[in-house]
């Protein structure tokens, strides 16, 4: 004689899945836009070579990780302790780089992509100024912008202004910070 097993109706719906098709989903994960450079230490401070106490030429950058639907990039290179660390006045930019390519993947040191512009920094040059604190050490922040469009000439816009112009054209961005003091008054 065969007996029945009697299965608890809340076990029900737990078997009837198991025996469903399976979907198998791959999801591929958009990678994360990323910059580094060899002129800053895993520290975190800055090799002097691109500093006012060294040839004060511009750091190599590298970036991976490129968000889809980027047309151009934008560096920004600020120093938020602007005089002194203890009592900072303001922010001021060193270095704007914009319209690069998005086919380019980094920035090597006294060279510009084609295509490629530079911004007006704080001291109103367009170039890389080099890091020269008068007091302590200062942070730099190294500001990647990917941008869904090039933003074409802007004229000598400060660096808030130009800023400002950007936002609506970032679609991702990345940050890398270094720091340094003079060894030398």
């Amino acid at each position: 004689m065969r007996t029945a097993t009697v299965m608890p109706l809340a076990l029900a719906p737990l078997l009837t899945a198991c025996f469903e098709p399976v979907v198998q989903q791959t999801i591929i994960a958009e990678q994360k836009l990323t910059l580094s450079s060899d002129d800053i230490y895993k520290s975190g401070t800055m090799h002097a070579v691109i500093t006012c106490e060294g040839e004060g030429r511009s750091p190599a950058l590298s970036w991976t990780g490129t968000p889809k639907g980027t047309e151009t990039f934008a560096l920004v290179v600020d120093d938020p302790d602007y005089p002194d660390p203890l009592a900072p006045t303001g922010t001021h930019t060193l270095w704007i780089v914009y319209d690069i390519p998005a086919t380019v993947s980094s920035l090597e040191p006294g060279t510009m992509p084609a295509g490629a512009r530079l911004g007006t920094g704080s001291s109103g040059h367009a170039a890389y100024e080099a890091p020269c604190p008068e007091i302590g050490r200062h942070r730099y922040m190294h500001k990647l912008f990917a941008l869904n469009r090039a933003l074409g000439d802007l004229g000598a816009l400060d660096p808030v202004e130009f800023t400002q112009r950007i936002g609506p054209a970032v679609i991702g961005k990345t940050e890398l910070v270094g720091s340094y003091e003079k060894t030398q008054p």
